[in-house]
């Protein structure tokens, strides 16, 4: 994909394994051109914005349910993770009158708020899992210190689940950024698509000019690998640490 970027469209379609005559940028700076940079920006606000609302509250939620005596605990931690029975795409209907019912249709907060409520699940599970598992003395030793609920939390807890955490937002990352019926559905103003409507969008502009395309795709693919290979040790660590457990 990112050497078809350079090539021409003779090139694409006779020699689609081999490499180009010549390094073609303007294909990636007409794809940036063509609208790459807004879909782009569009998908940098919503991922972001959803990353940092799914990490929290999940692990304020599995703080709660693992670490704190809460009556009917177990009750509530099964029903949260039922939540990921539920199908995004069988709610768009209902999802859809929801949103246009409290005016957050068509705008960046109809995403943010369901890639957060959708993945908050599967979140909590994640990092409970991990917390689970930290000793319960620290606990004990920061309230001996007088430490209260939310400063353990924040300075005890918090930091001892970096890995946890990191992987956690490197899936919302993958999950947010790649995204397609939500974005298709719930955005339809051409300056508020992410990448992957986008770039649907720009193919049907384009029609034949595969360079471009192919282009465009290597800079949508680029942000969640440079993700991945600076996060990657946290994001293993974090797995193996609390799923294995």
């Amino acid at each position: 994909m990112v050497l078809s970027g350079f090539k021409d469209n003779q090139e694409v379609f006779n020699q689609p394994w081999g490499l180009p005559g010549e390094l073609r940028w303007e294909n990636y700076a007409r794809a940036w051109d063509l609208g790459v940079v807004r879909y782009f920006t569009n998908s940098v606000i919503v991922t972001s914005a959803s990353i940092v609302a799914t990490t929290l509250i999940s692990a304020w939620a599995a703080y709660g349910l693992c670490r704190l005596k809460l009556p009917f605990g177990n009750g509530v931690a099964l029903l949260v993770l039922g939540g990921l029975l539920l199908s995004p795409t069988v709610a768009l209907i209902p999802l859809f009158r929801l949103l246009t019912a409290i005016g957050l249709f068509d705008t960046y907060w109809a995403l943010i708020v369901l890639y957060t409520a959708f993945r908050i699940p599967f979140t909590i599970f994640l990092i409970r899992a991990y917390m689970i598992e930290l000793p319960r003395s620290v606990d004990e030793a920061a309230t001996i210190d007088g430490a209260s609920r939310a400063q353990i939390f924040w300075r005890v807890i918090l930091p001892m689940s970096r890995p946890i955490l990191v992987s956690a937002a490197l899936l919302q990352a993958l999950f947010a950024w790649n995204e397609f019926a939500f974005a298709l559905v719930f955005v339809s103003d051409e300056s508020l698509k992410t990448l992957p409507v986008g770039l649907v969008s720009m193919q049907s502009r384009l029609l034949t000019d595969w360079p471009v395309v192919l282009a465009g795709l290597t800079i949508a693919a680029l942000p969640t690998i440079l993700l991945f290979l600076i996060g990657q040790r946290q994001f293993l660590r974090g797995l193996t640490e609390g799923v294995g457990k």
